[in-house]
């Protein structure tokens, strides 16, 4: 489909439609990840809802295959793809806060740092992911874990409404009262239900923080891991740490000879009295000898975009997850094994925990049902060159069978890639029957299917 042939769609919108030829065609086709190398028929900068409604429309009645595009960290590449049309949100990224009322209404397009910045201003926050390009949509309709998950939930257990444009193009406001099944659906079913163009978030109080980000020599991982868990079961939700696998990274408080050296590293946050940061760090500060440590009072935004300098748009990306319910003795041996052979500085092995109160939500009061379990690991393996591509994509996958016997049912849906189709039944459990009922009713020919996808009933 030649770009002439979207001229009756140029007479409906009022956002950029960027077609192959166009100058900015390669800009405007590319996504986070470096190793996707999609060649979509359009890509549609959209400016407002109605533009979305265009764009449905249009990809249904032409038979064209629809991709969203939020942030686009999707590992898979979601947010493209081949003689699609891509709706991309890039320019619609505001926020506004209800301070009294303790909200936020995000449009689609916002990333975490967008998000963070406008409620910081009030001293409130809402759980978010770890990197601050994180789009704010894609991470909640999976689930969203972040640092302020075991005190206030997921990104999506504090998810008050969505606006949504379904399959027929009809507008939707989803929410405990409105359309319930389809906010039940969003909560953790992805963008398999429509484009989702706003979000209002619960806001919580979260202000300066009391960060920590330790890193031990690898030698020593097995005493930290050990400790982490232990200490965790009995540490108040407050504290929001998770444990890390990784290179040494050239940050300033680590020593040089550590750079590039596999470490074991604590990453998080006391949100309690600030006077009490010092104590609910120093156990960790004590408990094996330290290569380097950063450990103090810091902004919440700050945190969460702390790590954004080392995951620059256009890496290579290959990601796998699953779910612990323990973070047992033969987990830790596996990530000791694979943990010291990390291939980059940029890759992150990472365990978050997602106790607290995240199960204190019902396994069926939303799409998101792995509420009985303690660890979300991620393995996502992020590399420069290309040509390491096969090396690299061979490690997440033997890292991710060696950890697989000591694993729950499922993973954590945004952190599976393009080959995970397969999981997307276990990763739903009990409640895939019902997500596929909802989608039936919503998107019965299946229009939103560039995700990790959900068949209609």
């Amino acid at each position: 489909m030649n770009g002439t042939k979207f001229d009756s769609l140029r007479e409906q919108v009022r956002g950029q439609i960027i077609t192959p030829g166009d100058a900015d065609y390669d800009a405007a086709r590319a996504v986070y990840n470096g190793m996707i190398d999609k060649r979509p028929a359009a890509v549609v900068r959209v400016s407002q809802v109605a533009d979305v409604i265009a764009c449905v429309n249009f990809a249904r009645d032409n038979s064209l295959d629809l991709a969203i595009r939020g942030g686009g960290h999707s590992a898979p590449g979601f947010g493209t793809w081949d003689d699609a049309l891509v709706i991309d949100f890039s320019n619609t990224s505001g926020v506004r806060v209800d301070p009294a009322n303790k909200t936020a209404r995000s449009e689609a397009g916002a990333t975490w740092a967008d998000f963070n910045h406008a409620t910081h201003a009030f001293g409130l926050a809402t759980t978010g992911g770890i990197i601050g390009s994180t789009g704010v949509a894609g991470l909640t309709l999976g689930g969203g874990i972040g640092y302020l998950a075991r005190k206030y939930g997921l990104s999506c257990d504090n998810l008050i409404a969505a606006d949504v444009v379904t399959a027929d193009g009809k507008f939707l406001t989803a929410s405990e009262s409105e359309n319930e099944d389809l906010f039940w659906a969003l909560r953790g079913g992805g963008g398999n239900f429509g484009v989702v163009t706003s979000l209002e978030y619960r806001l919580h109080p979260v202000d300066m923080v009391h960060a920590g980000i330790i890193i031990y020599p690898m030698e020593h991982a097995e005493t930290v891991a050990k400790f982490y868990r232990d200490h965790l079961d009995s540490a108040p939700e407050e504290f929001g740490a998770f444990l890390a696998f990784a290179l040494g990274p050239p940050v300033p408080f680590l020593p040089e000879e550590w750079h590039g050296k596999p470490v074991a590293v604590v990453v998080g946050m006391w949100t309690g009295d600030q006077a009490e940061g010092p104590s609910r760090w120093k156990p960790f500060l004590d408990v094996a000898p330290v290569a380097g440590s950063m450990v103090g009072p810091m902004p919440y935004p700050a945190l969460n975009q702390a790590f954004d300098p080392l995951m620059p748009k256009g890496l290579q990306a290959y990601w796998k997850a699953d779910f612990l319910a323990e973070l047992s003795d033969g987990a830790i041996a596996a990530h000791l094994d694979f943990g010291s052979r990390v291939p980059s500085v940029q890759t992150a092995v990472h365990l978050y925990p997602i106790d607290g109160a995240v199960q204190r939500v019902g396994a069926d009061d939303t799409a998101f049902a792995n509420r009985n379990v303690k660890f979300a690991p991620v393995i996502a393996g992020i590399w420069q060159d290309p040509a390491e591509n096969e090396a690299n994509i061979a490690w997440v996958k033997e890292y991710a069978a060696a950890l697989r016997p000591y694993s729950a049912p499922g993973g954590y849906i945004n952190f599976m890639d393009r080959d995970d189709l397969p999981r997307v039944a276990e990763n739903y459990g009990p409640n895939f029957s019902r997500l596929r009922e909802v989608k039936a009713k919503y998107d019965p020919q299946n229009l939103f299917h560039i995700n990790q996808n959900i068949p209609p009933a």
